[in-house]
C-alpha cells in the first residue's frame, strides 16, 4: 500500500517558512512518485497507484505553480538587483529551471494521468520513457530545491525589509484566496466581535 502524506502547518505570516513547508511538500510528493514506480513493479496498477498518481497531479497542478509564482514575485526579485554576480547567475538558473519544470511536468503528468486512468486489467507497465519522464522531473527538482533552500532562500530573507515581508505574505494570501485580515484578527471569544 501506498502511504498518504500529511502536511505541516505553517501560516502565511512566515513567508519563508511557508515557502519552506511548501519545499518539503514537494520532497514527499518525488518520494511518492518514487514509491508509487516501486509499487507498479511489485503490484501493478491497483486503486493504491491510481490514487497516489491523482494526488502527485493534484500538487503539482496546483500548488506547485503558486509557489513558483511566490519566488519569482518576492524572492527572486531583490537577488537579481543585488550586487552579487553569484546569486544573480543562480537566479536566473532557478528561473530557467522553472521553465523547464513546466516543459518536464507535463511529460511527466501524462505518465501518471496513464496510471491514474488505467485498469488493472489493462494496464502495461511503465515504458522506459515514462519512467524516464518522472525520473527526469524528480531530479531537476531535486536540483533546483538544493539551490533555493540553501542559497536563494537564506539570501533574500536577508536582505528582504520587514514591510516587504509583510507585503509578500498579504500576495501570497491574495493569490490563494485567503483573507488577509483574518490572520491579523484577535480571538476574543464572541461571535462576530
Amino acid at each position: 500500500m501506498l502511504p498518504g502524506h500529511s502536511a505541516p502547518a505553517a501560516g502565511f505570516e512566515e513567508p519563508f517558512e511557508m515557502l519552506a513547508t511548501c519545499h518539503e511538500r514537494v520532497e514527499r510528493m518525488l518520494a511518492l512518485t518514487a514509491r508509487l514506480q516501486q509499487h507498479l513493479l511489485e503490484k501493478g496498477c491497483d486503486e493504491p497507484a491510481r490514487h497516489a498518481a491523482r494526488d502527485v497531479m493534484r500538487y503539482f497542478d496546483l500548488a506547485a505553480p503558486l509557489h513558483h509564482q511566490d519566488e519569482e514575485l518576492h524572492v527572486f526579485p531583490p537577488l537579481l538587483a543585488g550586487a552579487d554576480a553569484a546569486l544573480r547567475t543562480l537566479v536566473q538558473r532557478l528561473v530557467q529551471d522553472h521553465r523547464q519544470m513546466e516543459v518536464d511536468w507535463a511529460e511527466a503528468r501524462r505518465t501518471l494521468m496513464a496510471i491514474a486512468e488505467s485498469t488493472e486489467s489493462g494496464w502495461t507497465p511503465l515504458t522506459p520513457a515514462q519512467t524516464g519522464a518522472l525520473n527526469q522531473f524528480a531530479a531537476l527538482y531535486r536540483q533546483h530545491l538544493d539551490g533555493e533552500n540553501n542559497t536563494a532562500y537564506p539570501a533574500a530573507q536577508a536582505a528582504l525589509p520587514p514591510h516587504a515581508l509583510e507585503a509578500m505574505s498579504e500576495d501570497m494570501m491574495q493569490r490563494r484566496g485567503v483573507a488577509p485580515s483574518a490572520m491579523n484578527t484577535p480571538i476574543t471569544g464572541k461571535i462576530g466581535a
